[in-house]
């Protein structure tokens, strides 16, 4: 249990994303609405896999775990941020803002495993489709799915840990929307060289291992691709790919770019600004670049709605 009476702050002060006045309801509606997209379209997501029997498969076992590591990533940082817009005080608690950097960090670990998770899946779908049921089946992928909640809970604990063995003297204004890593870092007034150390190993081969695992997956994938005689069947395994990688694309490079480098060089404003892109912004794409690029998502959803019609107006 983390001793509280190391530090002698009892609050903090979230500064959010600007201190104009004049941009506090844009900021507000802005967000809001992003936020409302986000839990509408993964919600669709997941509904939609669950009433539909033929999604019963593990890419979409994963898809909907995805989904739903999106909504409550997402919930974990933007119903404060939108409070505090209208709050005058603008204060988390110390332990809510230690709850708060625990679920945010084991949120976006569940994130990077799944991703990691969706790749080993187009991996053993496009390189041994014949195998791919007796490879992949419901129990593999339900301990699949349970590991990448388990190491996503330890690596979470292991740097909330970390972080509430710092000690925080007058200085709690933290200049973020939410309890960021670096930020709290940076207003610590005892040395954050443990943390920075165990975000730069741990941290590193917990992203990077899942990062570089996805590449040699794909690695695999496109040389498979490539070797095949027919220019359709080509089209058509790289088109099952296409949305995982613009996925994958969007969320490891905001996420590298703004963790993994000295915390000296990091940017208040470009830390915002990043942090932002894959919290917010990337949720709330996840359900538009799955469903739109994926040819068994549009029909299900066209059945589901007409399915919806029909029941309403008979």
């Amino acid at each position: 249990m983390i001793n509280t009476s190391w530090t002698s702050v009892s609050h903090f002060v979230l500064l959010g994303i600007s201190t104009h006045p004049e941009e506090q309801i844009p900021l507000f509606l802005l967000f809001l609405l992003m936020y409302l997209i986000n839990i509408s379209g993964n919600f669709a997501i997941i509904t939609l896999i669950i009433s539909t029997p033929r999604l019963h498969t593990p890419m979409y076992i994963f898809l909907s775990n995805l989904a739903l590591a999106d909504i409550c990533f997402t919930s974990t940082t933007v119903p404060k941020m939108l409070q505090n817009i209208f709050s005058p005080t603008k204060a988390i608690s110390y332990m809510g803002c230690l709850a708060q950097t625990y679920f945010f960090i084991c949120f976006a670990a569940m994130e990077n495993f799944l991703l990691a998770m969706m790749a080993y899946d187009r991996y053993i779908a496009i390189c041994y489709p014949f195998c791919y049921p007796m490879i992949l089946t419901r129990t593999l992928c339900s301990q699949m799915v349970a590991l990448c909640h388990a190491l996503s809970h330890l690596h979470a604990l292991l740097h909330t840990f970390l972080m509430g063995r710092l000690i925080f003297c007058s200085d709690n204004k933290i200049p973020h929307f939410f309890c960021d890593l670096y930020p709290l870092m940076k207003i610590s007034c005892s040395s954050p060289y443990l943390n920075t150390l165990m975000i730069h190993t741990e941290g590193v081969i917990v992203i990077n291992g899942a990062l570089a695992f996805i590449i040699a997956s794909y690695a695999h994938i496109i040389s498979v691709v490539l070797r095949s005689p027919s220019a359709k069947s080509k089209w058509r395994a790289f088109s099952t790919c296409g949305s995982h990688l613009t996925v994958v694309a969007i969320f490891y490079g905001t996420l590298t770019w703004a963790y993994f480098r000295p915390l000296t060089s990091y940017s208040v404003t470009e830390g915002r600004i990043l942090t932002v892109m894959y919290t917010v912004v990337t949720p709330m794409l996840n359900p538009f670049i799955y469903s739109l690029r994926n040819g068994d998502v549009k029909g299900a959803f066209r059945k589901w709605v007409s399915r919806i019609l029909t029941s309403f107006f008979s």
